[in-house]
């Protein structure tokens, strides 16, 4: 398996819900909902970079297609790193989630690494950390 990752699909509750949130709380370029002429075909891509997609996607379209059954909700499963170039763009990354309707579960804060970094959930409950590592260079620099 080649080291590569081309889409992550966050299983949502609210398709609607978290279209506005992603596209209109945090400006993430989309076309929308795709697919609704299908039985559980609905969902929304969002382009991020380098190829990676973000989708959403029903969970109970998720559980119909996988064959698992849906299981209660676990936020703690997984973060989604979101590395930017400053203290102050943490800052005012966080703020947009915040307007956007998330939750901030950390506020933004020094860390004990030597980076600051704070956390917030989306409508679903999914974690972001919005982070400026001072030892990675961000991609847009």
């Amino acid at each position: 398996m080649k080291p590569s990752i081309s889409v992550i699909t966050l299983g949502v509750d609210d398709l609607e819900r978290s279209l506005k949130f992603y596209k209109d709380g945090l400006g993430l370029p989309t076309k929308g909902i795709e697919g609704q002429e299908f039985e559980h075909g609905a969902v929304a891509f969002f382009d991020l970079h380098l190829g990676l997609k973000l989708a959403i996607w029903q969970r109970k379209d998720i559980a119909h297609d996988t064959g698992i059954n849906v299981t209660p909700i676990s936020p703690i499963e997984f973060t989604i790193g979101h590395n930017v170039g400053s203290k102050d763009e943490v800052d005012r990354v966080m703020e947009q989630a915040r307007l956007a309707g998330a939750h901030i579960t950390v506020p933004a804060h020094d860390t004990f690494w030597g980076g600051y970094s704070g956390y917030f959930q989306d409508p679903d409950s999914h974690i972001w950390e919005i982070v400026w590592n001072p030892a990675w260079e961000s991609s847009e620099q």
